[in-house]
């Protein structure tokens, strides 16, 4: 009996002595921080004062207009009113409840990029406001905006959560959520 505690003793010793490593890792002889990196020479820099575009002759570049009533014609947040508030893309984003000539739909509004603004679509409205496609916020102005890129209406923020505003043909306009 004895005997079988000494070989199962003996075998135990010999499978715990297999257990050890007996390779070296292939990573042992790296240094433990990388060398220093050696300084290299940096040249001198040079300025110099550079000509005008296209050289000295700037008969080719047309003069500013005299007024700007033509700019602010183009510019929809120039027909702003004094009263607007500033509007943030990101706060226009998601589910609107519109009120258009006295019926009421929803609008969706989104920052996915369409063409030149960002994609948005109504539910349930009639008139100008089926054919939305996109929106963009243009200075304080918010332009709704056919699948064909034509602004089917224009709102300004009047309040947190509140825009106003007309529709291309003017019929008025407002979102609230």
């Amino acid at each position: 009996m004895q005997f079988r505690y000494a070989a199962t003793g003996l075998l135990l010793a010999l499978a715990l002595a297999g257990c050890q490593r007996t390779s070296s890792s292939p990573y042992s002889d790296l240094p433990s921080q990388p060398a220093p990196l050696q300084a290299q020479p940096v040249p001198s820099v040079q300025g110099s004062q550079l000509p005008p575009p296209g050289g000295t002759d700037q008969s080719q570049f047309p003069s500013a207009p005299a007024n700007n009533t033509m700019m602010a014609s183009a510019n929809p947040a120039a027909g702003a009113p004094g009263s607007a508030l500033d509007v943030k893309k990101e706060g226009m984003v998601g589910n609107w409840r519109i009120s258009n000539g006295g019926a009421s739909c929803d609008m969706f509004l989104t920052l996915t990029n369409l063409g030149g603004g960002s994609r948005g679509g109504t539910r349930g409205c009639s008139g100008e406001l089926t054919a939305m496609g996109s929106w963009e916020v243009s200075g304080k102005a918010v332009q709704f905006k056919s699948r064909a890129g034509d602004v089917i209406g224009t709102v300004y923020k009047s309040a947190d959560n509140r825009y106003d505003g007309t529709t291309a043909s003017g019929q008025p306009l407002s979102l609230s959520r």
